[in-house]
Protein backbone atom coordinates (compact mmCIF):
# COMPACT_ATOMS: atom_id res chain seq x y z
CA UNK A 1 0.00 0.00 0.00
CA UNK A 2 1.68 3.27 -0.92
CA UNK A 3 0.90 6.01 1.25
CA UNK A 4 2.40 9.60 0.62
CA UNK A 5 2.32 13.04 2.98
CA UNK A 6 0.75 10.10 5.49
CA UNK A 7 -2.51 9.42 3.10
CA UNK A 8 -2.90 6.38 1.66
CA UNK A 9 -2.76 6.89 -2.24
CA UNK A 10 -4.73 3.81 -3.85
CA UNK A 11 -1.62 2.82 -5.40
CA UNK A 12 -0.60 -0.93 -3.78
CA UNK A 13 1.75 -4.15 -5.39
CA UNK A 14 0.24 -7.05 -5.40
CA UNK A 15 0.42 -10.10 -7.37
CA UNK A 16 0.40 -13.67 -6.84
CA UNK A 17 3.41 -15.45 -7.96
CA UNK A 18 4.28 -19.77 -8.64
CA UNK A 19 6.61 -21.29 -6.39
CA UNK A 20 9.25 -23.79 -7.42
CA UNK A 21 8.36 -26.08 -4.98
CA UNK A 22 4.52 -27.55 -3.38
CA UNK A 23 3.04 -25.36 -0.82
CA UNK A 24 2.94 -26.95 2.68
CA UNK A 25 -0.50 -28.05 3.94
CA UNK A 26 0.18 -25.92 7.17
CA UNK A 27 0.95 -23.10 5.27
CA UNK A 28 -2.81 -23.07 2.66
CA UNK A 29 -4.57 -23.72 6.30
CA UNK A 30 -3.34 -20.20 6.90
CA UNK A 31 -3.35 -18.28 3.94
CA UNK A 32 -5.77 -20.65 1.72
CA UNK A 33 -3.86 -20.37 -1.39
CA UNK A 34 -3.47 -23.37 -3.09
CA UNK A 35 -1.06 -24.89 -5.56
CA UNK A 36 -3.96 -25.65 -8.42
CA UNK A 37 -4.74 -21.70 -7.76
CA UNK A 38 -1.10 -20.65 -8.58
CA UNK A 39 -1.17 -22.78 -11.72
CA UNK A 40 -0.05 -20.34 -14.51
CA UNK A 41 0.73 -17.59 -11.95
CA UNK A 42 3.99 -16.34 -12.68
CA UNK A 43 7.08 -16.96 -11.07
CA UNK A 44 9.23 -14.16 -9.37
CA UNK A 45 11.45 -13.37 -12.31
CA UNK A 46 8.52 -12.37 -14.42
CA UNK A 47 7.66 -9.89 -12.02
CA UNK A 48 10.56 -8.48 -10.36
CA UNK A 49 11.56 -5.58 -12.23
CA UNK A 50 7.98 -3.90 -11.32
CA UNK A 51 8.06 -4.69 -7.75
CA UNK A 52 11.92 -3.04 -7.72
CA UNK A 53 10.15 -0.17 -9.33
CA UNK A 54 7.37 -0.20 -6.88
CA UNK A 55 10.10 0.12 -3.77
CA UNK A 56 13.00 1.79 -5.47
CA UNK A 57 13.71 5.16 -3.01
CA UNK A 58 10.55 4.36 -1.08
CA UNK A 59 10.63 3.81 3.03
CA UNK A 60 9.41 -0.19 3.21
CA UNK A 61 7.26 -0.47 5.92
CA UNK A 62 6.66 -4.00 7.12
CA UNK A 63 5.61 -5.75 10.71
CA UNK A 64 8.19 -8.18 11.86
CA UNK A 65 10.17 -7.18 8.95
CA UNK A 66 13.88 -9.19 9.12
CA UNK A 67 10.89 -12.17 8.34
CA UNK A 68 9.49 -10.68 4.86
CA UNK A 69 13.20 -8.93 3.97
CA UNK A 70 14.63 -12.33 4.84
CA UNK A 71 12.33 -13.75 1.79
CA UNK A 72 13.16 -10.75 -0.57
CA UNK A 73 16.49 -10.98 -0.50
CA UNK A 74 16.38 -14.73 -1.70
CA UNK A 75 14.12 -14.05 -4.49
CA UNK A 76 17.08 -11.40 -5.53
CA UNK A 77 19.96 -13.52 -4.71
CA UNK A 78 18.04 -16.92 -6.78
CA UNK A 79 17.44 -14.30 -9.73
CA UNK A 80 20.72 -13.01 -9.88
CA UNK A 81 23.60 -12.72 -6.75
CA UNK A 82 24.61 -9.19 -8.40
CA UNK A 83 21.28 -7.53 -7.54
CA UNK A 84 22.09 -7.15 -4.42
CA UNK A 85 19.33 -6.69 -1.18
CA UNK A 86 16.27 -4.94 -0.51
CA UNK A 87 18.42 -2.48 1.79
CA UNK A 88 20.40 -1.15 -1.44
CA UNK A 89 16.99 -0.06 -2.63
CA UNK A 90 15.05 1.10 0.20
CA UNK A 91 14.94 1.93 3.96
CA UNK A 92 13.38 -0.69 5.85
CA UNK A 93 11.20 0.30 9.14
CA UNK A 94 9.95 -2.57 11.38
CA UNK A 95 6.91 -2.00 13.17
CA UNK A 96 7.07 -4.71 15.45
CA UNK A 97 10.42 -3.41 16.78
CA UNK A 98 8.68 -0.24 17.23
CA UNK A 99 5.52 -1.62 19.25
CA UNK A 100 8.16 -3.50 21.80
CA UNK A 101 9.71 -0.15 22.30
CA UNK A 102 6.34 1.32 22.89
CA UNK A 103 4.72 -1.33 24.37
CA UNK A 104 7.57 -3.43 26.23
CA UNK A 105 6.74 -7.11 27.18
CA UNK A 106 3.30 -7.54 25.94
CA UNK A 107 1.90 -8.91 22.57
CA UNK A 108 2.30 -7.18 19.44
CA UNK A 109 0.92 -8.80 16.85
CA UNK A 110 -1.29 -7.00 14.37
CA UNK A 111 -4.91 -8.05 15.87
CA UNK A 112 -3.70 -6.68 19.11
CA UNK A 113 -2.23 -3.38 18.10
CA UNK A 114 -5.56 -2.98 16.00
CA UNK A 115 -7.41 -3.08 19.27
CA UNK A 116 -5.15 -1.23 21.26
CA UNK A 117 -5.26 1.50 18.81
CA UNK A 118 -9.30 1.26 18.30
CA UNK A 119 -8.50 0.05 14.35
CA UNK A 120 -11.96 -1.75 12.94
CA UNK A 121 -11.30 -4.47 10.57
CA UNK A 122 -15.20 -5.97 10.54
CA UNK A 123 -15.66 -3.75 7.30
CA UNK A 124 -12.51 -5.15 5.36
CA UNK A 125 -12.78 -6.52 1.92
CA UNK A 126 -9.31 -7.30 1.03
CA UNK A 127 -7.50 -10.91 2.06
CA UNK A 128 -4.06 -11.89 2.72
CA UNK A 129 -1.23 -10.44 2.13
CA UNK A 130 -2.97 -6.88 0.75
CA UNK A 131 -5.20 -6.70 4.19
CA UNK A 132 -2.28 -6.86 6.47
CA UNK A 133 -0.49 -4.21 4.33
CA UNK A 134 -4.08 -1.99 4.85
CA UNK A 135 -3.98 -2.86 8.33
CA UNK A 136 -0.55 -2.18 9.00
CA UNK A 137 -0.57 1.32 6.94
CA UNK A 138 -3.34 2.11 9.51
CA UNK A 139 -1.45 0.77 12.43
CA UNK A 140 1.45 2.53 11.48
CA UNK A 141 -0.09 6.29 10.92
CA UNK A 142 -1.53 5.70 14.59
CA UNK A 143 2.30 4.83 15.76
CA UNK A 144 3.72 7.40 14.81
CA UNK A 145 1.60 10.71 14.69
CA UNK A 146 -1.63 9.66 16.44
CA UNK A 147 -4.52 11.42 14.59
CA UNK A 148 -4.43 10.21 10.80
CA UNK A 149 -8.18 11.86 9.77
CA UNK A 150 -9.45 15.58 10.19
CA UNK A 151 -13.16 14.36 10.94
CA UNK A 152 -16.10 16.59 12.36
CA UNK A 153 -17.97 15.83 15.28
CA UNK A 154 -20.86 13.75 13.66
CA UNK A 155 -21.42 12.18 10.45
CA UNK A 156 -22.59 15.63 8.98
CA UNK A 157 -20.08 17.98 8.70
CA UNK A 158 -21.75 20.61 6.51
CA UNK A 159 -22.49 24.17 7.95
CA UNK A 160 -26.00 24.13 9.95
CA UNK A 161 -26.08 20.10 9.69
CA UNK A 162 -27.84 17.74 12.44
CA UNK A 163 -25.46 15.57 14.70
CA UNK A 164 -21.99 18.34 13.94
CA UNK A 165 -20.62 21.27 15.08
CA UNK A 166 -21.40 24.23 12.35
CA UNK A 167 -18.39 26.22 10.57
CA UNK A 168 -17.77 29.06 11.60
CA UNK A 169 -17.24 31.63 9.06
CA UNK A 170 -14.99 34.70 9.50
CA UNK A 171 -16.20 37.59 7.90
CA UNK A 172 -14.42 40.28 6.48
CA UNK A 173 -13.67 42.70 8.50
CA UNK A 174 -14.16 40.89 11.98
CA UNK A 175 -11.89 41.04 14.60
CA UNK A 176 -8.24 39.98 14.28
CA UNK A 177 -7.75 36.67 16.02
CA UNK A 178 -4.99 36.73 18.85
CA UNK A 179 -1.92 34.66 17.83
CA UNK A 180 -0.11 33.17 21.27
CA UNK A 181 3.04 31.85 20.48
CA UNK A 182 4.32 28.86 22.14
CA UNK A 183 6.73 29.45 25.13
CA UNK A 184 10.37 28.12 25.62
CA UNK A 185 9.36 25.75 27.90
CA UNK A 186 6.58 24.69 25.59
CA UNK A 187 9.05 24.72 22.98
CA UNK A 188 11.54 22.83 25.16
CA UNK A 189 8.75 19.71 25.85
CA UNK A 190 7.40 19.74 22.49
CA UNK A 191 11.32 19.24 21.21
CA UNK A 192 11.28 15.87 23.75
CA UNK A 193 8.03 14.83 22.47
CA UNK A 194 9.61 14.57 18.81
CA UNK A 195 12.74 12.71 20.75
CA UNK A 196 10.40 10.17 21.89
CA UNK A 197 8.65 9.78 18.31
CA UNK A 198 12.26 9.61 16.68
CA UNK A 199 12.96 6.67 18.87
CA UNK A 200 10.12 4.82 17.76
CA UNK A 201 10.60 5.35 14.04
CA UNK A 202 10.63 8.48 11.36
CA UNK A 203 9.52 11.89 13.03
CA UNK A 204 7.21 13.52 10.39
CA UNK A 205 7.80 16.91 12.03
CA UNK A 206 11.72 17.14 11.53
Amino acid sequence: MEIINRKLTGRHFHVYIKPDREIDPEAISVHGITDEFLRGKPDYAAIHAEFLEFIKGAELVAHNAPFDVGFMDYEFRKLDAGIGKTEDYCKVTDTLAMAKKIFPGKRNNLDILCDRYGIDNSHRTLHGALLDAEILADVYLLMTGGQTTLKFSGSDSSEGGSGGEAIRRVEAGAKKLKIIRASADELKEHEAQLDVIAKNGSCLWR
